[in-house]
C-alpha cells in the first residue's frame, strides 16, 4: 500500500492551504511516493513564475517533495496508461485534457496505490483507480 499525491495538493501545502498533518491524517503510516509527473508540473509552474518570493517558496516545496521516493515510469506504466486512455476514449470521456493526471493514475494502478487529489472529476472515471478526495479550504 502507498500513496501518490496529485500536484494540486502539493501546491495547496506550499500555499499554506493544507498542512502536512492534514495529509498524514489520511495516509497514517503508509508511505508517500513522488511521481515524475509531480516534479514536471511543479517545475513548469516555477519556471513561469515572475514573483521572486513565490518562486523561492515553490522551490522549497520542490526540495521537500524530492525527499519522497521517486517512482519510475516504466513500460508497464505505459501499458496501463494506454489501456486507461483507450477505455476513456471509448466511453466518450477523452484523455487529451488530462494527460498528466492519467500518468499519475497509471502509476497508482500499476502499484496498487491510492491517489490523493483535490480534483475528483479528473479521476472518478478512471477504471480500477483508488483515490481519496481531499477538501482544500
Amino acid at each position: 500500500m502507498g500513496f501518490l499525491i496529485d500536484t494540486n495538493l502539493w501546491i495547496a501545502i506550499e500555499r499554506g492551504r493544507l498542512s502536512a498533518a492534514d495529509i498524514h491524517a489520511i495516509t497514517k503510516q503508509e508511505p508517500i511516493y513522488l511521481s515524475p509527473v509531480n516534479v514536471a508540473e511543479i517545475r513548469f509552474g516555477i519556471d513561469l513564475m515572475k514573483n521572486a518570493r513565490q518562486k523561492q517558496r515553490a522551490m522549497t516545496t520542490l526540495r521537500r517533495m524530492r525527499r519522497k521516493p521517486l517512482l519510475r515510469i516504466t513500460g508497464e506504466t505505459a501499458e496501463v496508461f494506454g489501456m486507461i486512455a483507450a477505455k476513456l476514449h471509448l466511453t466518450g470521456r477523452g484523455a487529451d485534457f488530462r494527460i498528466q493526471d492519467l500518468w499519475l493514475a497509471s502509476q497508482a494502478i500499476q502499484r496498487d496505490f491510492t491517489v490523493l487529489t483535490a480534483n475528483e472529476k479528473d479521476f472518478k472515471d478512471v477504471p480500477r483507480l483508488k483515490f481519496v478526495t481531499v477538501k482544500v479550504p
